[in-house]
């Protein structure tokens, strides 16, 4: 499955500003997140692996929508997960997820609107505490509170009309094996077709198609190669005799947990203790 429709742009204004549960309004608007949706998913429906919207939904933005405007890092970032059913078998999503400019008047008009109220929050919260009346505002908050609003004022703001915002959107690719490196190979790839100034050889639905009905799951013992959107793709499946299929790069497992904690980790392993690993 592929969800969300690439070209299509942010103008879900029913659901883009209905909150998370448990967000924290005290944040500034831009730091909320909120409830998303999927859009779109190819194919519609297969028999021995149906569609759960509510999980891919969860799984590809746990976090929710969220917003950004040209002073924030936009770069795209990939994560994966697994569904595991009741009888055990198991589906692994890939998600690539990125911002999009919003186009859409009402929704930046509301961000806007959503920041002037927070805004004014602000400003009450700095009255209260220099314990100034609304008809002794001015001269009543000191040199310290004026310098926190003058700063509040500049840079927790959006502005319609200098402000570009933008807003998290993701494409996703869901298979039976966790060809992780394939996968993300083939996002990349699809994502670049997107944000270039050329169009790609082939319209995007080609691409889609190709490898959601044209590309077979290679054999156990065998490689598969396949063409992406501008460069060939390899992934290879371990025989029946090999380890299973890993195909996440080990250098970040070291990245993350460092070399002692990687240690500690696989004693535990090895001990058959129970592990949690706990993450934003």
């Amino acid at each position: 499955s592929c969800p969300g429709q690439l070209s299509q742009k942010a103008h879900c204004c029913d659901v883009i500003f209905s909150l998370v549960a448990g967000e924290n309004f005290d944040q500034s608007p831009l730091r909320r997140t909120f409830k998303s949706k999927v859009l779109a998913h190819y194919p519609q429906n297969i028999e021995w692996n149906p569609f759960d919207q509510d999980a891919v939904n969860m799984l590809c933005m746990p976090k929710g929508l969220s917003f950004r405007t040209q002073a924030d890092n936009r770069d795209p970032q990939l994560h994966s997960f697994i569904i595991t059913r009741e009888d055990g078998s198991r589906t692994y999503g890939f998600v690539l997820t990125f911002y999009e400019e919003v186009t859409s008047k009402q929704i930046c008009t509301a961000m806007q609107t959503l920041y002037q109220m927070h805004n004014a929050e602000q400003y009450s919260s700095v009255c209260a505490s220099s314990s100034c009346s609304m008809d002794s505002l001015a001269s009543s908050i000191d040199e310290g509170d004026a310098t926190s609003l003058a700063k509040l004022q500049r840079y927790n703001s959006y502005d319609i009309s200098r402000d570009t915002l933008y807003v998290s959107k993701c494409i996703c690719l869901i298979t039976p094996l966790p060809f992780m490196q394939a996968c993300k190979k083939f996002l990349v790839q699809l994502y670049k077709a997107v944000t270039s100034q050329q169009p790609p050889p082939l319209p995007l639905e080609s691409y889609i198609h190709n490898i959601l009905y044209e590309v077979p799951l290679p054999p156990p013992g065998r490689s598969l190669k396949f063409y992406g959107v501008y460069e060939p793709i390899i992934c290879q499946r371990p025989g029946p005799n090999e380890l299973p299929l890993s195909d996440y790069p080990l250098r970040e497992v070291f990245e993350l947990l460092g070399l002692e904690n990687l240690v500690q980790v696989f004693t535990c392993v090895l001990l058959e203790m129970q592990i949690l690993l706990y993450s934003q």
